[in-house]
């Protein structure tokens, strides 16, 4: 349940207090740098030695090349350089590599067993890179716990000839994203980030999993709430406007809610408007580099995607920006260089 009354984290206070002196920076795209080092199949699985902090797992009989979430257990160094290198760019929040760590997730993979322990490590991994960039600038860092949105819908049928069905129900996801946040939190993240929201739905069972696990833990971590608009309908999957999704996740008072993913800067902005004019929390902004090319490459350079997200800087819409697929630690530099000489929003009624 909802209990607004459970004290804040140790660093909530310190968050809040940065977001108000500064427009912070949030990584880019794990994804991204993931597919630039080529792993293969072994990698993937290193070599049969899948350990976790809990256990040892098993290979399956799955294919485990493309289930990035897994590096954070057989390739732990690769994703912590990789987040080091956003920090050392610019990055204030590093994101937790666990986009797909559920259960619901990783059941394509039959690694269902490891959620627990790809979470624990998971946030381990990017407590590790923050600490070593703040040893080496001395520029506080924060790991923000991932949550995807899995690859299920709750509010839409799968089957066009029974619109009454669903693949998964609110309790099944409640039970999974509960089982991920407890992880993200054992782990040592800083905040929850319910990112990619295509059905608010899914982010609410999130919202209702983050407050029974806060409650456990016996202390609130703030929350990010992130949704995504997938086409120039300007609706989420669902069937939301940003005025919308904001009213259906309010009643969780997140730290921040914004948009990120599907769309580049140019296209994000009038959403993004629509959103930090209704919203009385921080706006969060991570767009695309752009659209995706006819191969799924991404064009635009880090001063391009820059320029464009220093707009939303200007106009006042944002308090946290940064880079979503196809974004480098170049983007990332770019984007802090580019936003830096810009005040943060300020928030309506603060």
């Amino acid at each position: 349940m909802i209990n607004f009354s459970l004290p804040s984290s140790d660093t909530f206070a310190q968050i809040r207090q940065a977001a108000q002196d500064r427009i912070l920076i949030l990584d880019g795209a794990m994804g991204t740098m993931i597919q630039t080092l080529g792993m293969s199949e072994e990698d993937f699985t290193g070599g049969g030695h899948i350990h976790g902090p809990g256990c040892r797992h098993h290979p399956t009989d799955h294919p485990q090349k493309g289930n990035n979430d897994l590096l954070v257990l057989t390739q732990p160094q690769a994703i912590e350089d990789i987040q080091l290198e956003f920090a050392l760019a610019g990055a204030d929040i590093l994101e937790t590599n666990t986009f797909s760590s559920t259960t619901i997730a990783q059941a394509d993979y039959g690694l269902e067993a490891a959620v627990h322990d790809l979470n624990v490590a998971g946030a381990q991994v990017a407590r590790r890179a923050a600490d070593r960039a703040t040893a080496q600038d001395g520029r506080p860092r924060w790991v923000a716990g991932a949550v995807g949105p899995t690859n299920r819908t709750a509010s839409i049928s799968p089957d066009v000839n029974d619109p009454g069905y669903r693949a998964v129900t609110f309790d099944d996801l409640r039970q999974a994203y509960g089982q991920q946040i407890r992880g993200l939190i054992e782990g040592g993240s800083d905040l929850i980030l319910i990112e990619t929201i295509f059905d608010t739905l899914n982010a609410k069972a999130a919202i209702f999993a983050a407050f029974e696990a806060f409650a456990e833990h016996g202390r609130r971590l703030p929350i990010m709430i992130s949704g995504t608009i997938t086409d120039a309908s300007g609706r989420t999957l669902s069937g939301q406007t940003p005025t919308a999704f904001w009213h259906s996740v309010r009643h969780a008072r997140p730290f921040t809610v914004g948009l990120n993913c599907a769309l580049g800067a140019d296209a994000m902005r009038p959403h993004i408007t629509e959103l930090a004019g209704v919203a009385d929390t921080l706006i969060c902004a991570y767009p695309n580099a752009g659209l995706p090319n006819a191969f799924g490459q991404y064009d635009e350079t880090p001063d391009q995607t820059a320029a464009k997200v220093e707009v939303f800087a200007r106009e006042g819409l944002v308090n946290i920006v940064g880079g979503c697929c196809g974004t480098t630690p170049d983007h990332i530099g770019a984007i802090a260089d580019h936003v830096a000489g810009h005040a943060p929003r300020q928030v309506k009624g603060a």
